[in-house]
C-alpha cells in the first residue's frame, strides 16, 4: 500500500496511527500541503479531491477521506478492532471520533487558517485566537461525552479505537497553537495512554520522513 499524506495533516495522522495499531505495512509518499504540492497536476491526477490522506491498495484502487481510510482498515483487517464488536458501542465510539473530526477538525484545518490570513486579511493573533476558541469548545464538548461513559483507559474501553484515532491528532494540533489543555481530566488520561503505546508515538509528525521541524 501506498499512503500519501502530510506530516502535520491531523487527517493523515489518524490513519497512520490505524495502520500502525493493525501492524501494516505502507510506502510513505509526501504531500507537502503548505508549499501547495497537493494543488499540482501530479497530485491532481491521484487525487479527486485534492486532500490527503490518500490510500492506494495493492491493487490499484484508491482510497480518500481519513475516516472512511480508517473503518475500511477495520473491516478488511479486522484484529485489533477499532470499532466495538456490539451495535451501541459502535455509535458511541463514531460520535466521539465524528465530534473531532466532524466539528473540530473542519473549522481549523490549513486551507481554513490560510483563507483567514490571505483572503480575510486576518491577522495572525487573531487567527490564532479563533483557532483556540474552536479547539478549545470542541474539545470541552469532547470531556463532557466522556464522563457520560463509563470509566475506561482511552477513549471509549481498555483499548484504542476511531476514537483515540482521531483524538490524539487534535491534541497535538492544539498543543502546536498554545490551546489550553487543563480541565480535561478524561481526555487528557486517554491521549496519554494512547501515547504510551509504540503504534502512536511510530505516528506522530516528528517520526515521519518529512517533518522539517
Amino acid at each position: 500500500m501506498k499512503l500519501f499524506n502530510y506530516f502535520r495533516s491531523s487527517a493523515s495522522f489518524r490513519v497512520r496511527i490505524a495502520l500502525a495499531l493493525k501492524g501494516l505495512r505502507y510506502d510513505y509518499i509526501a504531500v507537502h500541503l503548505a508549499k501547495g504540492e497537493h494543488k499540482l497536476s501530479a497530485y491532481a491526477d491521484v487525487s479527486a479531491d485534492q486532500m490527503v490522506p490518500l490510500l492506494e491498495l495493492d491493487d490499484g484502487t484508491r482510497l480518500s477521506q481519513s475516516m472512511a481510510i480508517i473503518e475500511y482498515l477495520d473491516e478488511s483487517h479486522p484484529e485489533p478492532p477499532l470499532l466495538p464488536r456490539d451495535a451501541l458501542g459502535r455509535a458511541r465510539v463514531r460520535a466521539l471520533a465524528q465530534s473531532i473530526a466532524c466539528e473540530i477538525h473542519p473549522l481549523n484545518n490549513l486551507r481554513v487558517l490560510k483563507y483567514l490570513s490571505k483572503e480575510m486579511a486576518v491577522d495572525d493573533d487573531t487567527k490564532n485566537i479563533w483557532y483556540r476558541h474552536w479547539v478549545r469548545t470542541g474539545l470541552e464538548s469532547f470531556e463532557r461525552q466522556l464522563t457520560l461513559l463509563p470509566s475506561s483507559i482511552f477513549c471509549y474501553g481498555d483499548t484504542p479505537t476511531l476514537a483515540d484515532c482521531c483524538l490524539v491528532p487534535q491534541i497535538f494540533n492544539g498543543q502546536r497553537f498554545n490551546t489550553p489543555l487543563d480541565g480535561l481530566p478524561r481526555t487528557m488520561a486517554a491521549f496519554e495512554a494512547c501515547m504510551a503505546l509504540p503504534a502512536f508515538q511510530q505516528a506522530q509528525p516528528s517520526a515521519c520522513p518529512d517533518n522539517e521541524d
